[in-house]
C-alpha cells in the first residue's frame, strides 16, 4: 500500500488531514487500472502528461487523439502515440533524462471523474519498441491516420481518482481537426506574438 512521500506526510501533518490522507490511500490508490479505469482511458480524446528532466525542470502537456488513442496494453502497462508536433519533444527529452510520468486524464462531459496515472516510461521509435510489444503497435499505427513517430510505453505504478466535485462539464463541439498539419494558421503558432 502507498503511504505517501515525506513531503505529503509533512503537509499532512501541518494541515491536520493525516487520517484523511491515510483513509484515501487505503480506499484509492491502486497499483494497476481496473475495468472502470481502463473504460474511462478508452473514452478519451485528451490527456495531460507531467515530466521532469534529470534536475526536477518540469514539463506539463496535453496530448490528443482519438477516443482510445491511449492504448491499454495491461492493467499494469499502457502505450501512447507521438504524433509530429513542433519538434521540441520537452516531454520526450524529460523521459530520457528521467523516466518518471504523471498523466490525469479528465472525463469532462459525462461523469466530470478524473483519473490519476503514475508510473515509469520510455519512448520508442517503431523499429526499436521490444518485442513483446512490436506487433501490437504496429498493427495500431498502421489504422492511425496521422503518422507516429514515437510510442511512449508506460510501466504503472500507481493509479487513483481525481474526484470531481470541482471539475466543470463541458459540452463537446465539433472541430475539423487537421491532424498532423504544419500550416500555421491551423495550429495558431502567432496567437501569443502579435
Amino acid at each position: 500500500m502507498y503511504f505517501g512521500t515525506k513531503g505529503e506526510k509533512d503537509i499532512q501533518n501541518q494541515q491536520g488531514s493525516t487520517d484523511r490522507a491515510r483513509n484515501f490511500y487505503k480506499r484509492q490508490m491502486q497499483n494497476h487500472l481496473n475495468e472502470k479505469m481502463i473504460d474511462l482511458i478508452s473514452k478519451q480524446e485528451m490527456v495531460f502528461i507531467a515530466t521532469s528532466d534529470a534536475e526536477g525542470n518540469c514539463d506539463c502537456s496535453p496530448r490528443f487523439g482519438k477516443p482510445g488513442f491511449i492504448s491499454v496494453l495491461d492493467n499494469r502497462t499502457l502505450a501512447y502515440p507521438e504524433y509530429r508536433g513542433n519538434g521540441v519533444f520537452a516531454s520526450l527529452g524529460n523521459i530520457l533524462e528521467n523516466p518518471h510520468i504523471g498523466m490525469v486524464f479528465v472525463d469532462f462531459f459525462d461523469t466530470t471523474v478524473g483519473l490519476h496515472v503514475n508510473g515509469r516510461a520510455n519512448s520508442y521509435l517503431l523499429a526499436e519498441l521490444p518485442s513483446d510489444f512490436s506487433s501490437l503497435m504496429e498493427k495500431r499505427s498502421q489504422n492511425d491516420t496521422v503518422f507516429v513517430e514515437r510510442w511512449v510505453i508506460i510501466e504503472i505504478d500507481e493509479a487513483y481518482i481525481h474526484c470531481s466535485k470541482h471539475v466543470p462539464k463541458l459540452e463537446m463541439k465539433d472541430k475539423k481537426i487537421k491532424w498532423g498539419t504544419d500550416d500555421k494558421k491551423a495550429k495558431s503558432v502567432d496567437f501569443f506574438n502579435k
